[in-house]
């Protein structure tokens, strides 16, 4: 099935509100302030997706030898609980103060990322989100370079991003992943065969050609079959 931005963006916003908002123990009137937020942040930092490329700020943090794409302890976070992804942040609703998720935030290394690419910071929001007795808490990612007018992470960025975090793994690779298998884990998901709610179709293609490229190489091993 081809893959389809704007029903996917559609989805993820249906989900975002059924599971932030459309809650029995949030009141009528907090329920229309909360509809606000989750429309806000959209606005602010993009679509609801599943997870992230590999290669994202929001998961820098991690292991390359056991990639996540998902926020987690894996890549640096505490007290995440009841969460919703957006493109360039994500929104947590822990029981009690949340500080643990906001103290993990701070502790992150910034500068892993390059703090001229992208910065990682935590703020709690004035909303309820969830359930009534929740903190609702934003982690975003501040790029510091513009992104494309469709809200999409050019390949100026993408590519060497996605180099920085691939090319050490010739080290202890033992084979070459291909384009197929290693999809979810560059453009982000829900993706199509080139493009995603992260990258269009042009940034999609020149990842894939550097991709093979280095596959072709032979850097990372024989070809998985």
């Amino acid at each position: 099935m081809a893959f389809r931005a704007d029903e996917a963006e559609a989805n993820g916003y249906a989900r975002a509100i059924q599971y932030l908002v459309a809650r029995r123990d949030i009141d009528t009137d907090a329920r229309a302030r909360s509809r606000e937020v989750v429309a806000d942040l959209v606005s602010r930092f993009g679509p609801v997706v599943d997870s992230y490329p590999t290669w994202h700020p929001l998961v820098w943090n991690q292991d390359p030898r056991v990639p996540v794409t998902t926020p987690s302890d894996r890549c640096g976070y505490q007290g995440l609980d009841h969460t919703i992804y957006f493109r360039n942040a994500f929104v947590t609703c822990p029981y009690g103060d949340g500080n643990p998720v906001l103290d993990s935030v701070a502790a992150l290394d910034n500068r892993a990322i390059g703090n001229e690419i992208a910065f990682v910071a935590a703020e709690k929001l004035e909303a309820t989100l969830y359930a009534s007795h929740t903190t609702p808490i934003l982690v975003r990612c501040d790029w510091q370079k513009p992104m494309l007018p469709d809200g999409t992470v050019p390949k100026s960025i993408a590519v060497p991003m996605i180099l920085e975090r691939e090319v050490p793994c010739w080290h202890w690779s033992g084979l070459g992943e291909t384009w197929e298998s290693m999809r979810p884990y560059f453009l982000g998901t829900p993706h199509g065969g080139r493009s995603s709610l992260f990258i269009n179709q042009e940034t999609g293609a020149a990842i894939k050609r550097v991709w093979q490229a280095l596959i072709e190489s032979g850097a990372f091993g024989p070809i998985k079959v």
